[in-house]
């Protein structure tokens, strides 16, 4: 049965205008919102785009490397603007739509040159380098998936712990062995170094739990759109630390 209002403002034409307008309005505005909201794929499609972005910019250093081209300017100027970018990103993720492509373009040159450097010192380390990471992000991606591995607090607590930990640990060595001609443990190819060079593997894996689970979360949590950017770029910085620390326990393994 229709509802027929004796109240002449109600009966007016403005009003019914202007009602469907309202109701226009924030239909519009649910749908703005819902399009601004972080999801899952569409982290991962930002995933995608930033390896599309590195490993571009890696092939032209690798290019460069094998074309007896000087690339130690690109590369560790790529790694230095990489980690500004990084740590900008970190204070203003809200700036991370332009900061990660970014990123991702300094990081390939930086990638790209030493990956030169370790398969000219060792052919085919990189191809190994490269399927060793991949298998670690599909065997970590299986086991979150299916709730084998649950990130916890304490998880959480451990697995920041020991990062920050390895972190000060390479920086103090880096400066000691400037400082005072000091050879670190985690150089060369013994037992200890091959060691400690398997436990950073397991630490930087435990890191994707990590990423995993912040972009959950962060979809449930509806988090604004830009937060796919930053949840794609800490999954991409995780990978290249895993990357690297593949490159530096395959090349110790070789020497052996």
């Amino acid at each position: 049965m229709a509802f027929n209002s004796k109240n002449p403002f109600l009966n007016s034409k403005r009003f019914s205008s202007n009602a469907v307008s309202r109701a226009e309005e924030v239909h519009e505005a649910q749908i703005i919102d819902y399009d601004q909201e972080m999801t899952v794929s569409g982290t991962i499609n930002k995933t995608a785009i930033l390896f599309l972005i590195l490993c571009g910019a890696a092939m032209v250093t690798w290019w460069m490397a094998f074309n007896g081209i000087n690339i130690m300017l690109p590369a560790m100027g790529g790694a230095i603007v990489g980690l500004i970018l990084v740590l900008i990103s970190a204070f203003k993720p809200q700036y991370s739509p332009y900061l990660a492509p970014g990123y991702a373009l300094f990081e390939g040159l930086f990638i790209g040159g030493i990956s030169a450097i370790f398969e000219a010192m060792y052919p085919g380390i990189v191809i190994n380098a490269v399927a060793a990471t991949l298998v670690t992000f599909l065997v970590c991606l299986g086991l979150y998936k299916f709730g084998i591995v649950k990130v916890t607090e304490t998880f959480k607590s451990v697995v920041v712990a020991a990062t920050l930990a390895i972190a000060t640990y390479y920086l103090f060595s880096w400066l000691a062995s400037l400082i005072f001609n000091f050879t670190p443990v985690h150089y060369g190819n013994g037992m200890m170094s091959i060691g400690i060079s398997v436990f950073v593997i397991i630490i930087a894996a435990l890191n994707l739990f990590l990423d995993f689970d912040q972009i959950e979360k962060g979809a449930q949590q509806r988090m604004p759109k830009y937060m796919e950017w930053f949840g794609a770029m800490g999954l991409v910085i995780t990978l290249v630390w895993l990357y690297i620390e593949f490159l530096r326990l395959l090349s110790k393994l070789s020497k052996k």
